[in-house]
């Protein structure tokens, strides 16, 4: 029977810098996947209390469980954060997803969607992406791509579209915390 694997994600910039490093997340089996979520072919982390490592080698340790979602071919992933008043969607506008054995990478381009518990959408960060289009000089093909990625994002949350379900955030942070509790 599959069991959860240990991954490493790894954020970086257009010009191929480190943006982050989350060294602790483990890959839901895919036998435990939502129908919705094996039909997509995502990719499913949890994450609690990880380690967190930035650009400039400081180090951090998360305070809130993460289920976070990569869809193949999609410019944008899905970090689902399990807090006390709700599930928060945290989304990256970035590009596809890479994995190279227990690593997955992406570029991040800055623009993030939050999605509160609530319900309400907020697009954040704009004037960074602006900055950093300037500064690395994107494409007009790589512009089109981010907003493109945007524009689905965006639609993905307001159809409420998987993974935008509290339900089987939870049941995926349950299964892994009941994992830990057996081992």
């Amino acid at each position: 029977m599959e069991s959860f694997e240990h991954f490493v994600i790894k954020s970086f910039k257009h010009d191929g810098h480190l943006h982050r490093m989350w060294l602790e997340n483990w890959k839901v089996p895919q036998h435990e996947l939502h129908p919705e979520h094996q039909r997509e072919n995502m990719n499913v982390f949890i994450n609690n209390q990880t380690k967190i490592q930035e650009a400039d080698g400081k180090e951090w340790t998360s305070r809130i469980p993460g289920v976070s979602f990569f869809i193949p071919g999609e410019w944008y992933n899905i970090v689902a954060l399990l807090e006390e008043g709700g599930v928060r969607y945290y989304c990256n506008v970035a590009s596809p997803f890479y994995r190279a054995g227990n690593v997955i990478t992406y570029i991040d381009y800055d623009l993030d969607v939050i999605r509160m518990a609530g319900g309400d959408v907020h697009v954040v960060d704009r004037e960074e992406y602006e900055h950093h289009k300037a500064l690395y000089r994107y494409t007009p093909l790589v512009e089109s791509k981010v907003k493109a990625g945007l524009d689905a994002l965006v639609k993905r949350i307001g159809k409420q579209d998987a993974p935008f379900g509290d339900e089987s955030v939870r049941r995926y942070y349950e299964l892994w915390k009941d994992r830990e509790t057996e081992a």
